[in-house]
């Protein structure tokens, strides 16, 4: 069972950057780089093994072999997707649905998210959830009349921001932020206004306004998170970023050595966010760099990272 390094699938929509590409090592041959799925086993974009045994296979085919990779936590399938964004231009104002209704009407997961600012160009925002609570028919209207932003809340956004973003918030990551993303395992996306942006064709990007009138919260929500969770000591520090049912994630900035436990309960991921090192577990040995991703199979043991590193480390 060995420690496994990650090659992403890779996304380009009207809104992306490339950054990605020049400041985050991802040669995927695309012109402007939105999105990279780093630990993807669902159909839109699958991630492949790029180390050891499974070289070159598709962690989605890894995981059929092995289910029990995924640990005694997920016995119903691989419960997350990690992405890289890179904000060249603002997203879409946008909404997803929660489990229930996702299951009933798109045969997929909702999809609650965090975001982890990596970062973020001055006067950068985002946009999260209401600034006040509003009428359904209200919102019906602003959203016909091509007015919803009128009614969001705004927040701007440094380096190593946290948002948690529950199903049902609206939201909209801003033009010159890289963000971090983990989300359910799930690609439902209620578009609710875009800007009246025309593809290279001219043609308008689809809105979902029944859908995301259904399932959005009218409510101002506090997305934006910190935890009095903090241990430092002279080899590494670790912080909770976020809790929640589908997720945990920490961030660890290694000074010298890192050790932990990958045991019986969850599989983890490992992405870089600056820095390099090596991620030992017992033979088994790689290098990663910033922008690497590392999936280590549930039960995988005791395993060490050496270096000058900084990274999200994922459970679920």
């Amino acid at each position: 069972m060995d420690i496994m390094k990650l090659y992403p699938a890779g996304k380009e929509y009207i809104w992306g950057g490339i950054r990605l590409k020049n400041e985050y090592n991802k040669n995927i041959g695309l012109n402007r780089i939105s999105e990279t799925w780093e630990c993807s086993v669902h159909p839109d974009g699958l991630s492949r093994v790029v180390s050891g045994e499974y070289k070159g296979s598709t962690l989605d085919r890894v995981i059929k072999e092995h289910p029990e990779y995924l640990g005694k936590n997920n016995k119903d399938g691989f419960p997350v997707l990690i992405k890289f964004i890179d904000a060249g231009k603002d997203l879409s104002v946008q909404v997803h649905p929660d489990d229930d209704y996702a299951r009933i009407h798109e045969h997929q997961n909702g999809k609650t998210e965090m975001w982890y600012v990596m970062e973020a160009e001055e006067n950068a925002s985002l946009i999260c959830g209401f600034e006040k609570e509003i009428s359904e028919s209200t919102a019906r209207k602003a959203v016909s009349e091509g007015k919803i932003t009128e009614y969001l809340h705004y927040e701007k956004v440094h380096k190593g921001d946290v948002f948690y973003i529950p199903a049902g918030t609206v939201h909209a990551i801003g033009k010159g932020t890289v963000i971090a993303e983990i989300q359910e395992n799930s690609n439902i996306t209620y578009r609710v206004y875009d800007y009246d942006r025309t593809d290279e064709n001219g043609n308008k990007r689809e809105l979902h306004t029944e859908k995301a009138l259904e399932v959005m919260n009218l409510k101002p929500t506090t997305a934006k998170k910190s935890y009095d969770d903090y241990f430092e000591c002279p080899e590494y520090s670790v912080e909770t970023l976020c809790k929640c049912r589908y997720f945990n994630t920490v961030k660890v900035n290694v000074k010298k050595t890192y050790v932990f436990n990958v045991e019986e309960n969850s599989f983890q991921v490992i992405l870089c966010t600056d820095g390099c090192g090596t991620v030992q577990n017992g033979n088994s040995m790689i290098s990663i760099i910033k922008g690497d991703c590392v999936f280590l199979p549930a039960n995988i043991g005791k395993t060490e990272i050496i270096g000058s590193v900084e990274f999200l480390k994922v459970k679920c």
